[in-house]
């Protein structure tokens, strides 16, 4: 079995009282492209300043390659990082940006000159080893800023929110070209971000962190349809929540009332008994439409509220008729409810296995 590219051991960063990384322990494998998702504050960047050296740990251990990082100062780490500003020279041209690690190792003029024309045609920048800076889209120099760093041929790249300062339509292409570059050159990515959808479409797998911990690690397909605590199931993507107490449980199902005339069934993960108090999350697209008028016993009612257009991605939120409470459903792409209306009464359903019931935190629940 291949040694992973990056260990952490129970690693612990606090500032002052705060604990800001808790006992973190995770494993990226060689070649892969590892996420680490989570809000604002939760401390996957001091949890990335670590990795690079940036930080020394106050317990655990970080090992790069099998060897431990402990006392390795940055710039020996067979590291290299990309930050949100990119961090360009304007006043070098690309190649001389390229080039820039390389000049600082002792790699002599020809040698180092061949090696960043052959890195610009890789990122897909053959012919612009002259060129300004400022000459090039934000694109364009996202690539230049990873050319640099891979260049150096490094064990692990890290990217620190990367794509943030782009605009959407950007953001969106530079996603796909991020997966691919990763995917040629084979190198290790370590990626933070708070967007779902990047970590989603880019990795291999994620970690999705919150106060410090990872909640859960797994594939962009495990977080997003096995989730195993509630944070994640309401984090990784869009999710009706609903909040009730088990009236029921049978096996892996339980039923739910939600207190205000409503009941729901939904699959269980985790301790969940009979009276419990429990939160539950059903994807958008996990509940059907259909007319009121061919609605069944067990559909529910609801009112239409708004509609949502956004192409592929539209959706429609109702009123649940006994509860009241808010309901998204993502519409179906065949333009089957292009009439619907507000006001208008509607049914719809969801399978119970496409919803999780999660007992809600008591005190003192770590």
């Amino acid at each position: 079995m291949n040694q992973p590219d990056l260990t952490a051991q129970a690693v612990v960063k606090r500032f002052g009282d705060h604990v800001a990384v808790d006992s973190i322990s995770f494993e990226v494998a060689r070649g892969s492209f590892f996420s680490i998702l989570g809000p604002s504050g939760c401390g996957k960047t001091t949890l990335l300043r670590m990795i690079a050296g940036f930080l020394e740990p106050d317990g655990g251990e970080i090992a790069i390659g099998g060897k431990s990082m402990r006392g390795v100062a940055p710039n020996r780490r067979p590291v290299n990082m990309v930050f949100q500003q990119l961090a360009l020279f304007p006043m070098m041209s690309v190649g001389e940006n390229v080039e820039f690690g390389l000049a600082r190792r002792g790699v002599g003029r020809a040698e180092r000159r061949k090696k960043a024309e052959a890195m610009l045609e890789r990122v897909g920048l053959a012919g612009a080893t002259a060129k300004r800076v400022d000459e090039l889209s934000g694109g364009q120099r996202q690539r230049v800023a990873i050319a640099r760093s891979l260049v150096l041929e490094p064990t692990l790249l890290l990217l620190d929110e990367p794509l943030g300062a782009l605009d959407l339509k950007l953001r969106e292409h530079m996603k796909i070209e991020l997966k691919q570059l990763q995917a040629d050159f084979g190198t290790t990515f370590v990626y933070i971000t708070h967007d779902q959808s990047e970590a989603l479409v880019l990795s291999d797998h994620v970690g999705v962190m919150n106060h410090g911990r990872f909640e859960q690690i797994g594939t962009p397909q495990d977080l997003y349809y096995r989730p195993l605590t509630p944070f994640v199931a309401g984090f990784v993507g869009d999710s009706n929540r609903l909040t009730g107490r088990a009236s029921g449980v049978d096996g892996g199902l339980v039923r739910i009332d939600t207190g205000d005339g409503w009941v729901v069934e939904a699959r269980r993960e985790g301790d969940v008994a009979n009276g419990d108090a429990v939160e539950v999350f059903v994807r958008p697209e996990a509940a059907m439409l259909s007319r009121a008028r061919e609605s069944s016993a067990a559909s529910h009612e609801g009112v239409v509220e708004s509609l949502l257009f956004d192409g592929a991605k539209s959706a429609v939120l109702l009123r649940e008729r006994r509860s009241r409470r808010e309901v998204r459903v993502a519409l179906p792409q065949t333009g089957e409810f292009a009439d619907l209306q507000t006001g208008e009464a509607v049914a719809f359903r969801f399978d119970p296995a496409r919803a999780v019931c999660f007992r809600a935190r008591r005190d003192g629940d770590a």
